[in-house]
C-alpha cells in the first residue's frame, strides 16, 4: 500500500506524503503532527519553530544565484478531515491512513485520504529537503486546525512572516489559479426536551440512511447532492404528522464542512394507524427518484427493533421537525459578478437528539459578508421560532480577488508556457486561509493552486497521480521564475 504509493513519480512528494499520512492528524489534536514537522525541519538543520498557537514555520535560504528574489511563503495546513464509512473499522487517533493506488488515482481504504491538504504539505516538505531545485528564499508556513475553525491562521501574529509572496497550495483542480474565496460562520442551535415513556400500542423502528456521496460543503454544495439530515427530517416529518409517531433519537452527519452522508433515527409508531410501512416505502421511492441522477447509491432502511424506554415529548419533536424543514440547506445565492460561482450557501451538517438534548450544527459560507449574515440570521430565525437558543461562532473572512496581482500574472504566464493552455482564474466557495492571513499581512501578494483532488471531506477522497506530476512541474517553475526584490 504505502510502498506502492512511495514508488510513484515524483517520488519526492509521494514519500513525504506517505510519511505525513503515517502520523494521525485530526483537527484540534495536532500535537503529533506538529512535533513531526518540527523534527523534520530540525533534521534538515533549517530555522524551525512553532508559534504560540502551534503553527510551524521553517525557513530555507535561496539557492545560489537567487538571493535577489523576494522571499516566498509556501502555506498549507497540517490537519485533515476525519470521515469513514460505517463499516470501516479505523481509529483516526492512533492509525495512519491506509493508501491504495487505483489507476491514475490514490485513495484510502474506507476513510478520507488527507490529500486535502496533505499534498500541499508534502510538496513543501519536498522543496525544503531538495538539493537540486532552484528557488528563492523560502518560508514554509504549516497552519493547524484549518478544517474546524481556522484557529491556526487566526492566531498567527502580525510581523511573524517575512515573505512578500504567499503561495497557498490548497485548491483542488490543477487547471485553476485561485484568487478569492468565501468566508464562513458556524450556526449552532441547542434545546432541551422532557423524556416520556413509550406508549404500549407503539412499535419501535430504526431508520437508517446510507450510501450518499457526501463531500466538501463548499466545493461540492452546488452539485445537488443529498443531505442525510434533510432527508431524515422529511421521513420523520411524515412519520410524526401522518402516523402519530414519537421520536426517540436522531444521529446524523458529522463535521460542519462535510455534506452529511449518513443518518440514523429511532422512533415509535402508533400501530392503530395501519399502513405505516407501506407509506414509508412510498416516501423512499419519492426520495430515490428525486436524487436518482446525483445519488444512485442512496439506501434507506426501515427496521423494526426491540422496544426502547423513552421518546421526545411530541410538541418538542414537532418543533424540531418544522425548524429543520424551514432551515435553508444548499445554495442560497449565486455570484452576480463571477460566472458559476456560488456566493452564499449553508450546510446543515449535524443533527443530534438524545437524552433530553437537541443540537443542530450548520456552516454558512459566502464571498459577501452581508449575504453571509443575511442567511445566518434567516437560520437563526428558523430555529428561534422553534424555541432553540442560537449562537454564532467561528466566523472568518473571505478573500477578495485582486485581478492585478503580480504573482497572478507570473502564474498565468508560466502556466501557458508549460502547458500551452489558458489556466482558469477563479474564486472558490471553499474557505481558504488567505482571507484570514491577509488581515495581518495586507501587503503580501497571495495566490492559491494545487493538484486535482476529488471527494474531499468524504471517504471517496482521491488525488490524481498525473495531476500531482503537473502540479510539481508548475510549482518548481513558478519558484524558478519568482519575482525579484
Amino acid at each position: 500500500m504505502s510502498i506502492e504509493v512511495r514508488a510513484l513519480e515524483p517520488t519526492a512528494i509521494w514519500n513525504c506524503f506517505a510519511d505525513l499520512n503515517a502520523v494521525p492528524r485530526p483537527s484540534k489534536k495536532e500535537e503529533r503532527v506538529i512535533q513531526f514537522m518540527l523534527d523534520f525541519g530540525g533534521s534538515l538543520k533549517l530555522e524551525t519553530f512553532s508559534d504560540a498557537v502551534g503553527n510551524v514555520i521553517i525557513r530555507k535560504p535561496a539557492t545560489a544565484g537567487m538571493e535577489d528574489r523576494k522571499m516566498v511563503t509556501l502555506q498549507s495546513h497540517l490537519d485533515m478531515v476525519h470521515q469513514k464509512n460505517t463499516e470501516t473499522v479505523f481509529d483516526f487517533d492512533t492509525q495512519g491512513i491506509a493508501m491504495v493506488v487505483d489507476g491514475d488515482w490514490v485513495r484510502a481504504e474506507g476513510t478520507t485520504l488527507g490529500a486535502d491538504n496533505g499534498m500541499g504539505v508534502a510538496a513543501i516538505m519536498a522543496l525544503l529537503q531538495s538539493i537540486d531545485i532552484p528557488h528563492p528564499p523560502l518560508e514554509a508556513l504549516f497552519t493547524i486546525d484549518e478544517e474546524t475553525g481556522m484557529t491556526g491562521a487566526m492566531g498567527l501574529e502580525a510581523g511573524l512572516l517575512q515573505g512578500e509572496v504567499l503561495l497557498n497550495l490548497d485548491t483542488e483542480e490543477d487547471d485553476e489559479i485561485d484568487i478569492g474565496c468565501a468566508g464562513g460562520i458556524d450556526i449552532t442551535a441547542v434545546g432541551e426536551y422532557h423524556l416520556q415513556g413509550v406508549r404500549p400500542e407503539y412499535q419501535c423502528y430504526e431508520i437508517r440512511i446510507t450510501g450518499l456521496k457526501g463531500g466538501h460543503s463548499g466545493m461540492d454544495i452546488h452539485k445537488g447532492l443529498g443531505n442525510a439530515n434533510k432527508l431524515m427530517n422529511r421521513l420523520l416529518y411524515h412519520s410524526v404528522f401522518e402516523f402519530d409517531a414519537d421520536i426517540s433519537e436522531i444521529d446524523g452527519g458529522g463535521l460542519r464542512n462535510a455534506i452529511p452522508r449518513e443518518s440514523a433515527a429511532t422512533l415509535a409508531v402508533n400501530q392503530t394507524n395501519d399502513g405505516f410501512q407501506e407509506a414509508f416505502q412510498g416516501w423512499v421511492t419519492i426520495l430515490k427518484s428525486e436524487l436518482s441522477a446525483t445519488e444512485p447509491d442512496l439506501q434507506i432502511a426501515l427496521q423494526p427493533i426491540a422496544p426502547f424506554d423513552f421518546t421526545m415529548e411530541p410538541t418538542k419533536a414537532r418543533d424540531l421537525l418544522r425548524s429543520i424543514y424551514a432551515a435553508h440547506n444548499g445554495v442560497y445565492a449565486m455570484s452576480a459578478t463571477i460566472p458559476d460561482l456560488v456566493e452564499t450557501s449553508n450546510n446543515i451538517a449535524r443533527v443530534k437528539v438524545s437524552d433530553g438534548a437537541i443540537k443542530v450544527s450548520c456552516l454558512t459560507r459566502s464571498s459577501r459578508q452581508s449575504s453571509k449574515m443575511d442567511l445566518a440570521q434567516a437560520l437563526q430565525s428558523a430555529f428561534e421560532l422553534g424555541g432553540y437558543a442560537v449562537t454564532f461562532s467561528g466566523a472568518y473572512p473571505g478573500w477578495n480577488p485582486n485581478p492585478n496581482s503580480e504573482i497572478l500574472k507570473l502564474l498565468e504566464t508560466t502556466y501557458k508556457r508549460l502547458f500551452t493552455a489558458e489556466p482558469r482564474v477563479v474564486a472558490c466557495h471553499a474557505g481558504l486561509e488567505c482571507g484570514i492571513l491577509g488581515q495581518n499581512y495586507p501587503d503580501i501578494d497571495m495566490i492559491s493552486f494545487g493538484p486535482t483532488i476529488h471527494g474531499a471531506h468524504s471517504p471517496d477522497e482521491c488525488v490524481q497521480i498525473s495531476s500531482v506530476q503537473k502540479f510539481w512541474t508548475f510549482l518548481k517553475a513558478v519558484l524558478a521564475d519568482s519575482p525579484k526584490k
